[in-house]
């Protein structure tokens, strides 16, 4: 063998090491999360999304108006998040939860795989696989059954294939902007994808200055077709306005938990990291220069703002910052661990990687279909009110309902009407949100026995916590239900 047929063969040993690397990394964040399945069906949330994308597949019409309440009935409301909607039903109608579950599991350890193959293009595969899974660890709180877990390999891609061409000093290619299309139909975050392109632009910006005219059109031009293209969906510019809408903030953000500000002492491990991470950039005196300092920045306010984006940094810094890292750092460098000798156990590896990729395909595929057939999980009784709504039907429960919060997805998949659901983005404002949180406040029976007459309300379903119900007792209507996780009552004789 020549010394480029050698050179040659190491090349592709080093590429099929890499990949086993991260296929392995998505296969064991895979195991982590099956242990737990059940976790990813706490969010209420997840009935209505799902029945959504149901209604969808059964109707093929995209909704206008809110078919799904009985307070807002006829309101201006669009499905904008349809895909999502769409693939979270298609995995339920596969399995039920369990295809639910599953699908959510996927998209999680695809995002681990793509982190992994990113961050060892210029870290030791090692480090890049430590760092992918501490990063995925650290955003586990928001790991739902939601369309917006479906955006995080998009983003991932999204985010390190800009940054690398502004790096390289190149355009960026034409054809993520069909992953613009493909986010604008899953997320309302998609125009974060906007925000995103614009950052690595100056981070182009910040390299090159005014020296490549030509480039930075291209870049423009790139910039300008983002939000053109994500006016391909069925709603048009209606799914940007509801979206920017929510960023501006509408009176139901400040009562929703993952809308509320970062807070230390329920997120410590969270915080620890981050306070970590600003701790190791000045003892560790690493350059990112300006307009990377601005992303880590802008990613940090929004996080600190709204919890439910901590993915943004935990995902995101480690990837625009790999390069410097390397750079800085040859140690730690994809190039120090190319320049080592490849042991037995990688060229091993390397030499049989499609029958491995093939067995760990089988054993996957196997290992869904058993714990399928053995292992049932389903979403949390604090959201399902599973008891609660089998003593309404069987007695035949009607008319107008008061609801908690919580319960509001579960009646939307089960045919109820709500009072109040999780689509505030869109609904329940001109003050009912507010209104209905503080009926539950120390004086707010007056304002609960005005809305029980207002919308002439027939029965309630409550939560067991629900700060209400020492005032329907005092009001004089019956508890006809009661369990661990849900009261249900009638109005007295």
């Amino acid at each position: 063998m020549n010394d480029a047929q050698a050179s040659a063969e190491a090349a592709t040993y080093n590429e099929r090491n890499r990949l086993i690397f991260c296929l392995l990394a998505a296969l064991a964040m895979a195991g982590a999360l099956g242990a737990q399945a059940g976790a990813t069906l706490q969010d209420p949330d997840s009935w209505w999304q799902v029945k959504v994308g149901l209604d969808f597949l059964t109707n093929r019409t995209f909704p206008t108006v809110d078919p799904y309440s009985y307070t807002f009935a006829g309101q201006p409301w669009i499905a904008k998040e349809w895909l999502g909607q769409v693939l979270l039903a298609l995995a339920y109608r596969a399995g039920g939860w369990n295809g639910v579950v599953t699908a959510i599991i996927a998209s999680i350890s695809l995002t681990v795989f793509l982190m992994g193959w990113f961050l060892s293009a210029w870290l030791k595969p090692i480090l890049a696989i430590t760092l992918a899974f501490a990063a995925v660890f650290l955003i586990n709180p928001i790991f739902t059954a939601r369309p917006h877990v479906f955006t995080f390999p998009i983003i991932v891609i999204w985010t390190a294939v800009l940054f690398g061409a502004a790096r390289e000093e190149r355009a960026p290619p034409w054809w993520l902007l069909v992953l613009v299309v493909l986010w604008a139909n899953l997320h309302a975050t998609f125009t974060l994808s906007f925000v995103i392109a614009a950052f690595a632009g100056l981070d182009l910006l910040a390299r090159s200055g005014l020296s490549k005219p030509a480039l930075l059109a291209k870049w423009i031009a790139f910039g300008l077709l983002c939000p053109l293209v994500s006016l391909i969906h069925p709603y048009g510019v209606q799914a940007i306005l509801a979206t920017l809408a929510v960023a501006y903030g509408n009176e139901a953000v400040s009562l929703i938990m993952e809308w509320k500000p970062f807070n230390p002492p329920d997120s410590p491990v969270q915080e620890a990291a981050m306070l970590l991470a600003l701790f190791g950039l000045p003892v560790s005196r690493l350059r990112i220069g300006w307009a990377k300092a601005l992303f880590v920045v802008f990613t940090l306010h929004v996080y600190l703002a709204h919890v439910r984006f901590m993915y943004l940094f935990f995902l995101l810094i480690p990837l625009v910052m790999a390069a410097e890292v390397a750079q800085q750092y040859p140690s730690l460098s994809a190039t120090a661990w190319l320049a080592e000798k490849r042991d037995g156990l990688e060229r091993f590896f390397a030499r049989r990687f499609y029958a491995i990729c093939g067995t760990a395909a089988v054993l996957l595929i196997g290992g869904v279909a058993v714990l399928g057939s053995t292992y049932q999980v389903a979403p949390s009784p604090k959201t399902s009110a599973s008891g609660a709504l089998a003593f309404a039907q069987s007695h035949h429960l009607s008319g107008n309902l008061l609801n908690s919060y919580n319960f509001g997805g579960t009646l939307i998949f089960h045919g109820f009407k709500t009072y109040i659901d999780g689509r505030t983005d869109q609904l329940f404002l001109g003050g009912f949100t507010k209104s209905d949180n503080d009926t539950g406040r120390g004086d707010g029976k007056p304002l609960l026995e005005a809305r029980l007459k207002k919308y002439a309300i027939d029965w309630a379903l409550l939560s067991a916590d629900d700060s209400r119900i020492p005032f329907f007792d005092q009001l004089g209507w019956k508890r006809a239900y009661s369990d661990d996780y849900a009261v249900i009552y009638l109005p007295g004789a």
